[in-house]
């Protein structure tokens, strides 16, 4: 059985115990139920084979004060339960279900109990308790089918599990589940890309590096990185950082590194744009799949204000428009570098490519960026490959470590037509990225060559200056106004001109307007620089019209097949 399978196997008969709630609950409301529940048995057939050991260790030392240490020593886990209970056996006391389940959920240590809360499970106990089917759930979570023991179930594959629920509940709950986490195969081929000849990571015995994700969802992204490192070296360690808002991914997150024997104190609760939970950190690698197209004025007050610091804090480049805080993540990951250097790759929509006139919020990142050479590269990946959307999507690669060749420049890959179609859709998702195609990918980005799905060009070839034209205001009879010996502009001629930065301002004038408007004049106070990336341009193709006989002959044929259609209907 595949991976895929397997996963989708476990997951249906994980999300099957949702019949139960029939009646009780209605079908968007079973992940409230499901999601927590999952993530508690996990927990309980983890620690089963250490259970008595721990019972036995707490009578010892519960009224030490280092008894949380001596607790997760005993249990081999950074994580313990002290309660009597498992799922198995609170089963043993049907009447008193209730009351026994939640002294079992208090016998978690403090980092299980925070998770937990993070749920808002604590009602859901409560009504199914009252509703008399509390006692069914938890019998269903103890079925042989349902043994999430990790004998059973390896973490990568849990991982997976937690991420196939959320986007069933996502589904049922007409959210998108694209906000929680992404696609496997876009988080491989980011994570190749990070990582893409860093020497330092090949050796060592004692090689520590950090990441960071300032929108972490369930912690896929971090997950798949260290999977990747510990291929590239088993003796190296990851340290991961992560801030997540949504508190149900947050808690999975947390979850997944605990249970992974990670440190899950750095994923950290909250909103990354208003309360930064590492403030003045920075990192060795950044990546993210930060939410676009959502708007930031909750966030408002608290961005301004950080905004006005300059580059003292993270927005000093610009503020984007409101409607769309994606590139506040941007910035976000620039003021997380390095100085010694670091690398990140961040998913974005179009939009950063190119909103935003000369002098604009939008320009001026974009200025900063490529201005002090932080863009590696920008990867077109192909459309209908997320859950939640189908729109055009594209992987930035920035690196304030440039390898010498690179220095200068950015190089722009269109990776748009290397995908696999699915044989059914999840969601927007109908296509995949395979493993060739990811390795094709990044095997394109380290040659660093042109070619059809390649193009490199220098930072500035992305400026231009914003000149404004004047023309003479011209009295009754037609001479120039003059005040103080100088002609005055004339509002309604006033017109602008984007000179590329690779152009001489004069010449280009000389040569685009002065001929069709000889008294012209740049009011070279008004001038401003500004930058866009107009990725489809460089890569269009042109297709020349189909021949209009060739579409009349299709139309005379759809006409033919319509009208016998129509005899067969009414005769």
């Amino acid at each position: 059985m595949s991976l895929s399978s397997h996963i989708n196997e476990k997951a249906n008969l994980i999300w099957a115990i949702a019949d139960k709630l029939t009646g009780v609950y209605k079908p968007h409301e079973y992940g409230e139920v499901i999601l927590p529940l999952t993530v508690i048995r996990r927990f309980d057939c983890i620690l089963a084979d250490t259970k008595e050991a721990v019972l036995k260790k707490y009578e010892e030392v519960k009224e030490l004060p280092m008894r949380d240490i001596l607790l997760r020593k005993a249990s081999g886990y950074q994580f313990y339960n002290t309660s009597r209970f498992t799922f198995e056996k609170l089963l043993d006391d049907p009447d008193n279900i209730e009351a026994n389940f939640r002294d079992y959920l208090n016998g978690f240590s403090p980092n299980v109990t925070e998770i937990i809360e993070k749920f808002k499970f604590d009602g859901h106990i409560t009504t199914m308790a009252q509703k008399n089917i509390l006692y069914i759930v938890l019998k269903e979570f103890t079925t042989p089918q349902a043994n999430l023991h990790p004998d059973h179930i390896s973490n990568l594959e849990m991982g997976y599990i937690f991420e196939e629920i959320i986007r069933r509940f996502s589904e049922a709950h007409n959210e998108d589940a694209g906000q929680h986490y992404t696609p496997r195969e876009v988080i491989e081929l980011m994570v190749n890309i990070l990582f893409y000849n860093d020497s330092s990571l090949l050796s060592g015995d004692h090689v520590a590096k950090t990441i960071y994700d300032p929108a972490c969802g369930t912690g896929g992204m971090l997950s798949v990185a260290e999977n990747y490192l510990h291929k590239l070296n088993s003796a190296a360690e990851l340290l991961a950082f992560g801030q997540e808002i949504n508190d149900q991914t947050f808690a999975i997150c947390k979850a997944d590194m605990l249970i992974k024997g990670n440190d899950a104190t750095q994923i950290r609760s909250g909103n990354t744009l208003s309360d930064d939970q590492f403030a003045e950190q920075t990192f060795d690698y950044i990546l993210s799949n930060p939410p676009f197209g959502r708007e930031w004025k909750n966030e408002k007050t608290a961005v301004e204000k950080e905004a006005k610091l300059g580059f003292a804090g993270r927005f000093g480049a610009g503020l984007p428009a409101v409607g769309d805080g994606q590139m506040l993540f941007l910035e976000t990951a620039v003021a997380k570098m390095k100085p010694t250097g670091s690398r990140a790759a961040i998913i974005h929509n179009g939009s950063p490519l190119f909103t935003g006139d000369a002098g604009s919020g939008p320009s001026e990142i974009r200025r900063y960026i490529l201005e002090n050479d932080l863009l590696e590269a920008i990867i077109a990946l192909p459309n209908d490959i997320f859950y939640n959307t189908g729109i055009a999507t594209y992987i930035w690669v920035l690196s304030n470590k440039k390898a010498e060749h690179r220095k200068g420049k950015v190089q722009l890959i269109n990776a748009n037509g290397l995908f696999e179609k699915r044989r059914k859709a999840l969601g927007n998702k109908r296509n995949d990225i395979s493993e060739a195609q990811i390795a094709e990918i990044t095997r394109v980005y380290g040659d660093f060559t042109e070619n059809e799905i390649s193009k490199i060009f220098s930072n500035e070839e992305f400026g231009y200056s914003k000149i404004t034209v004047e023309r003479p205001l011209k009295d009754e009879n037609g001479e120039p106004v003059l005040k103080k010996g100088k002609p005055q502009p004339d509002a309604a001629l006033r017109d602008t001109e984007n000179v590329p930065l690779t152009e001489n301002i004069q010449a280009y004038f000389e040569r685009e307007v002065l001929p069709f408007a000889p008294d012209a004049w740049i009011d070279e106070n008004k001038t401003k620089v500004g930058y866009e990336i107009p990725f489809t341009r460089y890569f269009y193709k042109y297709e020349a019209p189909r021949p209009s006989a060739e579409i009349m002959a299709e139309i005379l044929e759809l006409e033919k097949e319509l009208d016998g259609s129509l005899k067969e209907i009414f005769e």
